[in-house]
This record gives structure tokens, sequence and C-alpha cells, in this order.
């Protein structure tokens, strides 16, 4: 199996009436337990309108806000998948209950933290 990260802007829910919002969660949270009975979630969550610190190798912290031109995520959600083409599938579910596009990466495996994880599960 494979993760994928689906992800979303920050904003490109912004089209949505306040009062929709409520409607909109229960979609999501309605796909979300599809992708947790079907064993395929790993880990999703919004992300809250803040700066970001950004800490570089010498510890030195910088606060945003970043320019515009800086792509900002939103929202994210971690599937462990079979194939691209079902990391899509979910993509278009959640596009679907969250109404703003997805983007779809493959996050790049490591099996030295699968095994760390599996060590810590062990415990």
């Amino acid at each position: 199996m494979t993760r994928y990260l689906i992800s979303f802007d920050a904003g490109a829910m912004d089209h949505i009436p306040d009062e929709e919002m409520p409607d909109v969660g229960k979609a999501a949270h309605a796909v979300v337990q599809e992708a947790v009975d079907a064993g395929v979630f790993v880990f999703g969550a919004g992300l809250e309108r803040q700066r970001a610190s950004v800490v570089a190798t010498d510890g030195t912290v910088t606060d945003g806000p970043y320019p515009e031109t800086k792509a900002v995520v939103g929202g994210f959600t971690i599937v462990d998948v079979a194939s691209r083409g079902e990391a899509l599938a979910w993509a278009t579910r959640i596009a679907a209950a969250c109404r703003c596009a997805q983007e779809v990466r493959q996050l790049m495996p490591d099996p030295e933290t699968d095994a760390m994880l599996r060590q810590a599960d062990r415990r």
C-alpha cells in the first residue's frame, strides 16, 4: 500500500456561505467515516488560519505572514491505498464533500520510519 496526501489550499472554501458550513462538515465527516471503514484513513485535519512559524536549522524562528504568492495548506487527509487511481477516487469524494478542489501527492516511502513505528506499537 502507498500513502497519499490529499490537500487543499487555505481559502479554497471561502466561497461557501457560513450557513452552509455545517452541511459541509457533515459531508466531510461522512467521507472520513467511509475511509475509516475501508481501512485506508491514516490521518486528516483542517489547519487553523494563523501565522506559521518557520524554524531554521540554526533554531532561528521566523513568523509569518507570508506573501500571497506562497501557497498555504488549509486542510489535508492522508490515505494508505493500493494505487494512485484509488487515491484520486478518494480525492474526488473529498472534493465533493468539501466543495473545493483537492491536490493529490504520493508520499515517499520510508522503511526506517515504518520500522520505528512498528517497534513503538509493540511497546
